[in-house]
């Protein structure tokens, strides 16, 4: 029930066919990009975190019903220092590192006074992100690394700072059908101000896709978003966009910047510097894509932690989205890999599906403490407050369920189906579901697409 401690990947460069049970279907044609850790241990150091092992990239190559495969690790600056000091010598979120145990006095001393926020990692462990033509692995630091998409080799280390004024950015950005790419990012403590930047990389033209430049030259920003607390940003992990709005969750889970710039300092790592405060709601901003402004309306609901939307679209002045909640910040704890291996240790986080609707004009004649969502297919609500701020609930659609993905094709639409993976904490198993209902009302099937009309 309990894995052994993670062992380290080993990597598979060159191409093998797969054995196939079954049939690929003939319409199955490309290459899946996938990454995630893959080294847990160096020398007779270890990591702390799973998130935070050395980063294993994968392609799977689909072509007249076979499929290829290849690994490769990400062979970054993180990966160069660690394996030349046969150590971690190289911070992760989970795990502090000192670049010479006998001298890390000094070495925290040094840190605490050249940097407000540290220098970080550049294993790009999380996802795979496509600017223009280029492909970067990613985590959530302000370093990305190109990779080349067929053989996996690593390129050139990508520093958004030198485009953007973001210290951090997610790994989840979005995309148009003209190739275009958004993200969000934070800008910490610039000029006395932090904020969220709101950027877009546009597509290659199509004259110059053979050239070789770095996609993110050409990002612009397109809205900034003051943090509500100077030096307690919110953390984030993805965002929702629908054809005219982007929505942005400033959660009550935030990254305490000092604790962060002192962690060296006082023996911690940075995720201990991450704080949840119940006791505080949640803002979600609705930016109209157009004017890259914020709709006038203020919208809250109560304290949560947010990793992974799922879909946002537009209906009758409304704008609703979907999300995966937890009511805690236990999530991250859970993966912390002395838990894993302790089965006397287990915390369970439980997630829950959320739809939330969000009218996007407030009609001032209303009275205070009506609900201003008119949509029958929903019980979220939208109740009006004597400020003019809208308090929201959301309508709870499903339980125990993350890792959400849609046919991406419909982004920004109205969806039917959703898939991702469900863990039972009876026995801790986790199995692949999908699920589609009238108007994505509950009923969970496993592994199985229905087609429940209205």
């Amino acid at each position: 029930m309990f894995a052994v401690f993670p062992k380290n990947a080993v990597e598979a460069p060159e191409p093998s066919k797969a054995e196939v049970k079954g049939c690929i279907p003939s319409w199955l044609q490309g290459t899946l990009l996938r990454n995630g850790p893959g080294i847990f241990s160096v020398g007779d150091t270890s990591y702390n975190h799973w998130f935070d092992g050395m980063a294993i990239m994968h392609s799977f190559t689909f072509k007249h019903g076979e499929m290829t495969h290849r690994s490769r690790f990400l062979r970054g600056d993180t990966y160069k220092a660690n394996m030349a000091a046969n150590r971690i010598a190289v911070s992760e979120m989970g795990t502090m590192a000192y670049p010479d145990p006998s001298k890390s006095v000094i070495v925290k001393v040094v840190t605490f006074l050249n940097h407000t926020v540290p220098d970080f990692t550049d294993n790009g462990a999380s996802n795979i992100i496509k600017y223009g033509n280029e492909y970067h692995a990613t985590s959530e630091t302000n370093y990305i690394r190109k990779i080349d998409p067929v053989t996996l080799d690593t390129q050139d280390k990508v520093d958004y700072l030198k485009y953007l004024p973001v210290n951090l950015a997610t790994s989840h950005p979005h995309y148009d059908k003209e190739g275009n790419a958004y993200n969000i990012g934070t800008s910490i403590a610039e000029k006395g101000k932090t904020k969220y930047i709101l950027f877009k990389v546009p597509a290659v033209p199509e004259k110059d896709k053979g050239k070789n430049c770095h996609a993110l030259k050409n990002a612009r920003v397109l809205c900034t978003v003051p943090c509500r607390s100077l030096l307690t940003p919110s953390y984030y992990h993805s965002f929702g966009m629908t054809d005219n709005y982007f929505i942005f969750i400033e959660q009550p889970f935030k990254l305490d910047i000092i604790r962060m710039a002192t962690a060296y300092m006082r023996g911690v790592n940075w995720a201990s510097c991450l704080k949840f405060c119940p006791e505080e709601n949640t803002l979600i901003h609705l930016i109209d894509r157009n004017t890259g402004k914020e709709v006038e309306t203020k919208y809250y609901t109560g304290a949560m932690v947010v990793y992974h939307h799922i879909n946002a679209f537009e209906d009758d002045g409304h704008v609703i989205f979907d999300v995966i909640a937890y009511s805690d910040n236990k999530l991250y704890d859970m993966f912390y890999l002395k838990k894993k291996t302790d089965a006397s240790d287990v915390s369970f986080a439980k997630s829950s599906y959320r739809r939330f609707a969000l009218p996007v004009q407030a009609d001032k004649s209303i009275p205070s403490a009506e609900n201003l969502v008119t949509l029958k297919y929903t019980t979220a609500t939208a109740v009006k407050e004597k400020e003019g701020k809208l308090i929201c609930q959301a309508e709870v659609l499903n339980e125990g369920f993350d890792l959400p993905r849609i046919n991406y094709d419909i982004n920004g639409k109205r969806h039917r189906f959703v898939y991702g993976t469900c863990v039972e904490e009876s026995t801790l198993k986790t199995k692949k579901v999908s699920f589609a209902t009238r108007d994505l009302k509950l009923a969970v099937i496993s592994y199985v697409e229905t087609d429940c009309s209205c």
